[in-house]
């Protein structure tokens, strides 16, 4: 089991980094960890926040992990000079696989999913809302 760490990914220039701050460990079945981006806004309704949890599922044969990923819009009021979330962008992914499957495979998929993710094509994809014609 992986200890809470803070986690630094680049921006979308791919050369400035940007840290998640590890906010909240999970504590337990079914309660997320929580990473918050504290570089954007003023008030933690702005900032960036990525959760991940995990519990077993299918009896006890599977684990399931569970992430979401909200990114808010805000803006700030010319005249009252408030800033404020307007509308949100949000991501959810399940990750489920067997107990019995062995760890070489586990590494694996998790490896390729997350590079899947990662790569250019899904990343253009998902930035124009279309998937590949």
């Amino acid at each position: 089991m992986p200890n809470m760490a803070n986690i630094v990914v680049k921006k979308n220039d791919n050369t400035t980094d940007v840290t998640y701050v590890a906010k909240t460990p999970a504590g337990g079945d079914g309660i997320p960890a929580i990473w918050r981006n504290e570089s954007v806004g003023n008030a933690p309704a702005h900032f960036p926040e990525l959760r991940l949890s995990s519990r077993d599922a299918s009896n006890g044969g599977k684990r399931h992990m569970r992430g979401t990923y909200v990114y808010p819009q805000i803006v700030t009021n010319s005249t009252t000079a408030l800033t404020q979330v307007v509308d949100k962008a949000e991501a959810d992914f399940n990750v489920k696989f067997p107990r019995g499957m062995s760890q070489v495979n586990i590494d694996e998929f998790v490896s390729q999913f997350a590079n899947l993710i990662r790569a250019e094509l899904i990343k253009d994809s998902n930035k124009s809302g279309f998937a590949p014609t």
